[in-house]
């Protein structure tokens, strides 16, 4: 398994929904958010330069609520090689309790910014998130 990156997020009064917490949308958001932070943060430059990443999926378990102001450590790692142009990243935020808050699995998809096209995931461009042995 990789590294886990973190990134720490406070909920703004614009995150909160009608029931007085982050609302579901936001909760998307910030999974979007602590990916493309991780990849800038250990993808070479080229790399940043030649491809992007979609989602395809998301599977998310909302287990806590967060209210404006408070803050929470996200967490993502790669604990399973990618297949084919996918991998799935493992995403969690913890309240300043340590307790979960949301978990979710994303899956990713490469895609070569100059074609627009689905890519196989090297093991160069794989390295940094997932050791490849």
């Amino acid at each position: 398994m990789s590294e886990r990156f973190t990134l720490t997020i406070t909920a703004a009064e614009a995150d909160i929904d009608e029931l007085g917490h982050v609302n579901n949308a936001v909760w998307v958001r910030w999974i979007q958010d602590i990916a493309i932070a991780h990849w800038d943060a250990v993808a070479p430059a080229a790399h940043r330069a030649a491809y992007v990443w979609v989602v395809t999926r998301h599977e998310i378990d909302y287990r806590g609520n967060v209210v404006a102001g408070e803050t929470v450590t996200a967490e993502t790692w790669v604990d399973t090689p990618p297949q084919g142009a996918r991998f799935d990243r493992k995403v969690r935020f913890l309240g300043a309790d340590g307790r979960v808050k949301v978990e979710a699995v994303t899956t990713w998809a490469l895609i070569d910014r100059a074609t627009g096209r689905l890519l196989r995931i090297r093991p160069e461009v794989a390295a940094p998130f997932y050791p490849m042995g």
